[in-house]
């Protein structure tokens, strides 16, 4: 892979929709369903790329008919379904990024029962919009969030090129699409239009509604308020969030059956990292990577091991065969390596620490090593956290409506967060904990190699004086064990089961609770208010605030968010009080 090759397209920071043409117009009456808050001002027609089937909101077909029309709309434009929120908090500069868009990949959803997506007709149940790739599939979307430390450099490179690296791995280990096979959805089937082109089922409000309905929403027992502190005692610790108990990943889907091309382009990266830093790297074991090739298991596998342990009988569909998880963790580790070896090659800034040997307190390697012109003209030595969402659905419906089921992939590295709002209880669901020494899973996995685990001032565990024990670059600390190997989460999404998503960087979720977070994005009329709210309440009760990022984005439940459970008043005083500590100058700010 060379992410830096002149062919490399832009990022898809758009997506494709079917509009109702009248929608169009100035003038347009329609209401109700996702489609009318989209920005029709923004939106601009779309023409498929060469002979690649039109969007598969759509059946096959030429040209535009006067009801429907394909069109691209900015995602940070569609203000009603996506929200982000940027600042810099109290610091000179920024060195958070994030990203947005859709991406070229194979979909990974779950496929659905046909019996579910077609009515007595013959046509789809669900509500028109979003699909579209080159390949026919649904859109995947991607949204990720990257804070840099030491600087921006691998920040952003992170955003510019991680989804490339993710993509031309899907290629690499020859992924499938998960809705490819007989009697399953690609696209539309041909014959869900009527005869003049149209399709055959028109936005359906009422699947939405009765979705939204299902859900009964209800209080946890045991569940009360969140207190500010009593006077005179300390105020509640920030950046506890890792504890929090996590929901188990969902079983894998097998996308390609291609093991023994896999297990060679591991056993290669494996390698390469072996040689080019050795310590923590000479026995590392990549979770997702087979055996064969010196990893745990293709997911796959392990899968496999657990249900014949458990029931004796293994399903014929996981065996033999690896998922998306797996080339998500090559892609990072691939991305990972081509940054900290663009580093090995460049010259330090400091001329007598360039003088020294690479090996002496960085990495292992040649100083001759060709590095890819990554990052900046001088070495780099910092680093970044990672966390990326890819969403896929299983028919055209958008994973924002109500009706729609789909599946989201989590990939992580570091200490930034992505939550979800539970729509039945209103309670926040963590899909990431923080790679930090305190958390028991890190410190087993480093202790053999970073004997120096340190406290700072503020009571947190820090390993050669960081604060995360997984992240992108920090090339100094590579021999202990700071990996991307990414913590990965596949959860399959009910119609309207979650209200929306958020990933935010520590800048926010350092100062908040995560029930904090979800509950100021319930006080929000769109998520684009949300983020920003998120952002500013996390900067304004923190004198010394770090970069802060918050992306919001709209799911299913959206339009029940604050029903479920106590709402947005289980820690409306906490919050206040955070507030009115923030603004007491006989306190000061904590």
């Amino acid at each position: 892979m060379h992410p830096t090759s002149p062919q490399r397209r832009c990022f898809h920071e758009y997506f494709i929709t079917h509009l109702p043409s009248t929608s169009l117009h100035p003038d347009s009456r329609i209401s109700g369903g996702p489609h009318h808050k989209l920005p029709r001002d923004k939106s601009t027609p779309h023409e498929p790329r060469g002979t690649h089937r039109s969007p598969a909101a759509a059946p096959p077909m030429v040209g535009a008919t006067r009801e429907m029309t394909v069109v691209r709309i900015p995602l940070r434009s569609a203000k009603h379904h996506f929200g982000v929120s940027v600042s810099r908090g109290t610091r000179p500069y920024n060195e958070d990024s994030f990203q947005a868009g859709t991406v070229e990949v194979p979909a990974f959803a779950k496929r659905r029962p046909m019996s579910l997506q077609r009515t007595a007709s013959g046509g789809m149940t669900s509500e028109l919009t979003p699909a579209g790739s080159a390949s026919g599939d649904p859109q995947v979307f991607y949204f990720g969030v990257f804070d840099g430390h030491g600087g921006s450099d691998c920040a952003d490179f992170l955003r510019e090129e991680l989804h490339n690296y993710v993509e031309d791995a899907m290629k690499l280990f020859e992924l499938e699409s998960s809705l490819a096979g007989k009697g399953t959805l690609k696209g539309w089937p041909t014959n869900t239009g009527t005869p003049d082109g149209r399709p055959a089922e028109m936005p359906s409000r009422a699947s939405g509604k009765e979705s939204l309905e299902a859900i009964e929403t209800h209080t946890p027992p045991g569940l009360e308020p969140l207190k500010p502190p009593e006077p005179g005692t300390k105020a509640p610790a920030n950046g506890a969030n890792g504890k929090q108990e996590l929901i188990d990943s969902a079983p894998p889907v097998k996308q390609s059956t291609s093991v023994s091309k896999a297990e060679e382009l591991e056993r290669a990266l494996v390698k390469d990292w072996k040689e080019l830093v050795g310590g923590y790297f000479r026995r590392f074991k990549p979770e997702y990577f087979s055996r064969a090739a010196g990893g745990q298991g293709h997911q796959t596998e392990k899968y496999v091991l657990a249900k014949s342990n458990s029931f004796g009988d293994v399903p014929d569909k996981v065996k033999d065969g690896l998922g998306i998880e797996t080339v998500l963790e090559y892609a990072f580790l691939k991305a990972d390596y081509d940054f900290v070896t663009a580093q090995v090659g460049k010259q330090d800034e400091d001329p007598v620490l360039a003088d020294k040997a690479i090996n002496d307190n960085d990495v292992l390697g040649d100083l001759s090593r060709p590095g890819k012109h990554i990052g900046g003209p001088k070495r780099f030595k910092g680093g970044s956290t990672c966390s990326v969402v890819l969403i896929s659905t299983s028919t055209p419906s958008p994973f924002w409506h109500p009706s729609s089921p789909s599946s989201l992939i989590t990939a992580h590295v570091g200490d930034t967060r992505i939550l979800l709002c539970d729509t039945a209880t209103g309670q926040a669901v963590p899909l990431t904990s923080n790679h930090h020494p305190s958390l028991p899973e890190e410190a087993t996995r480093l202790r053999r190699y970073a004997a120096t685990f340190v406290t700072d001032s503020f009571g947190e565990e820090r390993m050669s004086g960081l604060a995360n024990t997984r992240a992108f670059g920090d090339m100094a600390s590579k021999r202990m064990g700071v990996s991307a190997e990414p913590e990965i989460r596949r959860v399959e999404l009910s119609p309207a089961e979650y209200s929306f998503l958020v990933l935010c960087s520590d800048g926010v979720s350092g100062h908040l609770s995560d029930q904090e977070i979800v509950d100021i994005v319930k006080e929000a009329k769109t998520p684009d208010q949300a983020a920003r709210d998120v952002t500013n309440f996390a900067t304004e009760v923190k004198s010394d605030s770090d970069n802060a990022t918050t992306l919001v984005v709209r799911l299913g439940g959206w339009e029940r968010r604050s029903e479920g459970g106590l709402g947005s008043l289980g820690t409306k005083e906490m919050r206040d009080w955070r507030r009115s500590e923030s603004m007491d100058p006989r306190r000061g700010r904590n």
